[in-house]
């Protein structure tokens, strides 16, 4: 009975290690192709008709997404692993498969003015700790924040320097400064968001340049004088002083109560103007096309007729001396040089 029992406890845990090993083994007719560094598994095999009638459309999916998921971590348990605090981490291989993106890839952030110049200049960055000794507390503190270390603005005395007033709130100008600080970090921050986009900022004032031009001086000016609550309506103006140029015209509008005379008579000009079938004719702007088209026809004459000219005289130059050596002002030869190249007429081009 002894050596019964013992055999029939050896065949019940032999039972329950391949009950346990059933879990995670799966059999394929086909491998699975794997792609572990996209987690992906490719199952080619053929799903039989007959499997997938005779069971729930549910259980057969479930059943068969259970086994390729299985085959896939046992891939993924076949790789170097390596342990992360209290999770043991598996390192993936390079991805085989190119999958598409829905959207582009993100492009790369734009370097900052800092650094453009520490790139240029070489700069590495190094990383600081975040604890420093405080001497005041003797104590170990952040190095930014609350509690920082060293921090001078819990100081309730301030020495005054030599060249400075002695009258001079020295807390108060710290609190600006500070203030100047912060507000140039955020323009910087805003001015490289701008630069990173592409965008052009507006320049308000004078830019810091070695030399300021004539409309940028005149514009600080304008800027300056309309940063009034008036808008600079009331501002003082020097003798030879000029309009500025970049101030808009104020759009007026008819008023919305009162006499309505005006925005009557409008309204029936306009009526009468679209009921009329014949287009209204402007006589001022027809003569003034008219007189140009004459102009031009003229120029166009004088042009051809001066360059007819030119041709005949050549060709009388060329028949030499002779009987029509009087004619020459006609240009045609001999006394009949008025029926030739124009004779008198030669001499006022301008007149056809």
């Amino acid at each position: 009975m002894a050596a019964c029992s013992v055999e029939e406890l050896l065949a019940k845990a032999e039972q329950e290690e391949a009950e346990k090993l059933k879990s995670i083994s799966v059999q394929k007719e086909l491998d699975l192709e794997f792609d572990v560094g996209n987690l992906l598994a490719c199952d080619k095999n053929r799903i039989e008709s007959r499997d997938f009638r005779e069971q729930r459309k549910e259980d057969f999916l479930q059943a068969l997404a259970r086994d390729n998921t299985q085959l896939l971590i046992n891939e993924i348990w076949k790789l170097p692993t390596e342990r992360v605090g209290e999770v043991i981490v598996a390192k993936l291989p390079e991805q085989t498969t190119r999958l598409p993106r829905e959207k582009p890839p993100p492009k790369p952030r734009a370097p900052t003015r800092w650094e453009q110049f520490a790139k240029l200049k070489g700069i590495q960055k190094k990383k600081k700790t975040n604890l420093v000794w405080d001497e005041t507390a003797k104590e170990w503190r952040r190095r930014w924040g609350y509690k920082r270390a060293n921090d001078d603005t819990k100081d309730w005395l301030i020495e005054v320097p030599e060249a400075a007033d002695p009258d001079e709130d020295q807390f108060a100008k710290r609190n600006k400064a500070k203030k100047e600080r912060v507000a140039k970090n955020e323009l910087n921050r805003l001015k490289n968001i701008a630069r990173a986009q592409k965008i052009k900022t507006p320049g308000v004032g004078l830019l810091p340049k070695a030399q300021q031009s004539k409309d940028e001086l005149a514009k600080a000016v304008s800027v300056a004088k309309t940063s009034t609550a008036s808008v600079g309506r009331f501002q003082d103006r020097l003798p030879k002083e000029k309009p500025p140029k970049n101030s808009g015209k104020k759009r007026k509008f008819e008023p919305l109560i009162g006499d309505f005379s005006s925005e009557k008579q409008k309204q029936l000009e306009l009526l009468k103007i679209m009921g009329t079938k014949t287009p209204k004719l402007d006589i001022t702007k027809a003569v003034n096309a008219q007189m140009r088209e004459e102009d031009r026809e003229e120029a166009a004459a004088r042009r051809r007729k001066g360059a007819g000219g030119k041709g005949r005289k050549g060709s009388a130059a060329g028949r030499g001396k002779g009987k029509g050596g009087k004619g020459g002002k006609s240009g045609g030869g001999g006394k009949g040089g008025k029926s030739g190249g124009g004779g008198k007429r030669r001499g006022k081009p301008g007149k056809h």
